[in-house]
């Protein structure tokens, strides 16, 4: 095939991985695709974004099933993209590599720690990738270089042969330009189901989540309410406070509820739940990476050096704690959200962040964004970014949310929505 040419730098090894058959009839036939340096590629190291890892660990002597799958419905693979070391960002800047350029905003970061995979499909090299998502590395970079990107329900897609961040959030999704490649994807690597829901009985605006956006106010939001009427009428969309019903219904939540900082606009709860997803990931990290990084140690970047040594401080104090307020969040948003209903949030709480932005002026945006964040990640529902243009040219998306399993409707609503919610974005324009 032909060469894949690199001006955003989103690859760090290319290569190509062929289609065990070159069927038309196949779902995937004739797409292209990318794999983040977190995958093993037979034969090939996985890097997992940093020389020391890469040069400390051998060729990978089996290829992730997940990348075996996309071969066998007739993909093309082309190659492993750049991500944030050790997978421990969401800005998507690397200090060894490079940082691949944004295609919408090119003097923004294009977000982590997914950065490669989102850059390679918003610039058009491939039509769609495989990223991962602990705490929002493939929510974050879609948002940020404005395509399609999917968290799907934890569990559901194979983690084997990919290197582990924190399994009790660690995800495999996709990014796509197009929600109908998004859905062919999630046809392929997501389990059947026999029963899908039509349409969606409810669709529930988070109104306090959304006033947590700092930058392009209430037009698109607007756009959603109006696409929803049109669609399926007005009588199904809901308002709710997405804080109020965690905090009713997560009791566990309550040693976490103190941590923060005042003064600030936070979600109280949220800002606890995520509190609580940061130290259950703290201390999977550990588990999973302290040994190497102790005996190692490791260059790394900046921010990323200071939470990889803070996590091998933690102790399992709390980590008890922490899986309740799992499994009763999981319970909560499936009690609010039934079989057939939809959660609107924001992907993030604004735009890209500059370039080489200072990592403690950042972390107020951090704590931000996982409070959106947290929700899917804590839960371990199903979330899509979708895009929705720019606002002052910077990228601008929103998510859809819906409960554990129910990816395949989800990927349905979406790509249903999404005509739609385009022309009305237009229209609030002129």
């Amino acid at each position: 095939m032909e060469e894949v040419s690199d001006d955003y730098g989103a690859f760090i090894d290319k290569f190509t991985l062929q289609p065990n058959s070159s069927s038309p009839q196949l779902p995937l036939h004739g797409l292209t695709f990318a794999v983040k340096d977190i995958f093993d590629v037979n034969g090939y190291v996985t890097g997992f974004g940093n020389p020391d890892w890469a040069r400390t660990h051998s060729a990978a002597t089996s290829t992730a099933p997940v990348i075996l799958d996309l071969l066998k419905a007739g993909a093309t693979g082309v190659g492993k993209t750049f991500m944030d070391e050790m997978a421990y960002s969401i800005n998507g800047e690397n200090i060894h590599y490079g940082t691949p350029r944004n295609p919408c905003a090119a003097d923004r970061v294009p977000g982590g720690s997914s950065s490669g995979s989102a850059v390679a499909v918003g610039a058009m090299l491939v039509d769609f990738s495989l990223g991962t998502d602990t705490g929002g590395s493939v929510r974050v970079p879609a948002s940020y270089c404005g395509i399609f990107g999917i968290r799907p329900s934890h569990g559901v897609v194979s983690t084997t042969g990919v290197i582990p961040m924190a399994q009790s959030f660690d995800t495999v999704g996709w990014f796509a330009r197009d929600s109908s490649i998004l859905k062919q994807v999630g046809k392929v690597l997501l389990p059947s189901q026999d029963l899908l829901p039509v349409r969606p009985n409810q669709i529930i605006i988070a109104e306090d989540c959304f006033k947590l956006q700092d930058f392009w106010g209430s037009q698109f939001t607007k756009a959603l309410i109006n696409s929803i009427e049109k669609l399926y009428g007005r009588g199904t969309i809901k308002h709710a406070h997405l804080g109020e019903i965690v905090k009713e219904n997560v009791p566990s939540l309550k040693p976490f509820m103190s941590q923060g900082s005042e003064g600030q606009e936070y979600i109280p709860s949220l800002l606890a739940l995520s509190n609580a997803m940061r130290l259950l990931q703290r201390y999977e990290f550990k588990e999973n990476h302290g040994e190497w990084i102790s005996t190692i140690k490791p260059n790394l970047g900046p921010g990323i050096a200071e939470r990889a040594w803070e996590a091998l401080k933690t102790t399992d104090e709390k980590i008890d704690v922490c899986l309740s307020v799992k499994a009763e969040l999981k319970e909560a948003l499936v009690a609010l959200l039934g079989d057939a209903g939809i959660l609107a949030i924001p992907t993030v709480p604004g735009p890209p962040p500059k370039l080489q932005t200072d990592p403690t002026s950042l972390e107020a945006f951090r704590v931000k964004a996982f409070s959106l964040l947290s929700i899917a990640g804590v839960s371990g529902v199903c979330q899509v970014n979708i895009p929705l243009g720019v606002h002052g040219n910077l990228p601008v998306g929103i998510s859809l949310l819906a409960k554990h399993g129910s990816d395949l409707f989800l990927l349905d609503i979406v790509d249903t929505i999404y005509g739609t919610l385009k022309e009305q974005v237009e229209l609030l324009k002129e």
